[in-house]
């Protein structure tokens, strides 16, 4: 892939090889590996892993429909899955109906965008910030007015299931009875769970049943989605020793080539055999 970047061309290579049936899960990354839009990511990574996050974090820059048919022929062609990581700038658990509103709406448009791509989920924020970046204060309230815009947000998918709420900056047993009653999926997100500081062994006995996804990226100095090669060789032993029965998707979250071949250099150290 050759880009202009300030009328200096840069050549990013692709992959050296296919990661897909290396291991006892579905190998993914994110679209936003090369600094191009998603579907020269997608066209570049697509034979090398079992599935694309389509990373779809601003609520305002979503796919053409164009785009989306050309997804769709890849995944066809190249015998690729995707899922789907819905708008974060998006207020579930807002005091303002408007707000609340118009998230909801927003996950339904991504959905009903996607939905030709058959995504294998889709992951969704709970913040427990508000637009300003602050905690809601009331967190009783926060999770009533949650499960009022996931009640409206399934109307629009098939099965709950369809749907992975992310482990984020909180406990997970704050939003537990929301997960259980509406019955949607978990995304572990092992990364944020490190850099929380929660026992991710724990949150993996209680979740990982439910899990359809996982998120894993490095974590150092207070910074995450970096490079699996930051965390200690302790760590990655646990996380392997986790994944070794997982039979859902991997998604290693990062942002760069670089961060993405040294992470896939890790996890195939640690957890690569065959199906």
């Amino acid at each position: 892939m050759n880009i202009d970047i300030f009328n200096e061309t840069i050549t990013y290579p692709p992959l050296d090889k296919s990661y897909r049936g290396l291991f006892p899960f579905k190998i993914a990354t994110t679209s936003y590996i090369y600094p191009d839009h998603i579907l020269p990511n997608v066209t570049m990574l697509s034979p090398y892993l079992d599935e694309i996050e389509l990373v779809l974090y601003e609520s305002g820059s979503l796919p053409t429909d164009n785009e989306i048919t050309a997804l769709a022929k890849i995944s066809k062609e190249q015998g690729l899955s995707y899922n789907v990581h819905l708008p974060i700038d998006i207020f579930l658990g807002d005091l303002d109906p408007a707000i609340r509103d118009y998230g909801a709406a927003m996950v339904q448009e991504v959905i009903k965008l996607t939905g030709m791509l058959r995504p294998s989920t889709y992951t969704l924020h709970f913040s427990l910030k508000n637009p300003d970046g602050l905690n809601y204060a009331d967190i009783g309230q926060w999770r009533m007015r949650l499960s009022k815009s996931m009640e409206e947000i399934l109307r629009s998918v098939v099965t709950p299931r369809q749907i992975s709420v992310e482990t984020l900056d909180y406990p997970f047993d704050l939003i537990e009875e929301i997960i259980e009653a509406s019955d949607v999926s978990v995304c572990l997100d092992f990364g944020h769970l490190i850099l929380y500081e929660r026992p991710i062994v724990d949150y993996a006995r209680r979740y990982l049943a439910r899990t359809t996804v996982v998120h894993l990226h490095g974590v150092r100095n207070g910074r995450d989605h970096l490079s699996l090669d930051m965390l200690n060789e302790n760590q990655m032993k646990t996380i392997s020793a986790i994944l070794d029965n997982f039979k859902g998707t991997v998604c290693i979250e990062v942002f760069s080539f670089h961060d993405l071949i040294t992470s896939l250099e890790v996890l195939e150290q640690y957890c690569g055999h065959k199906r």
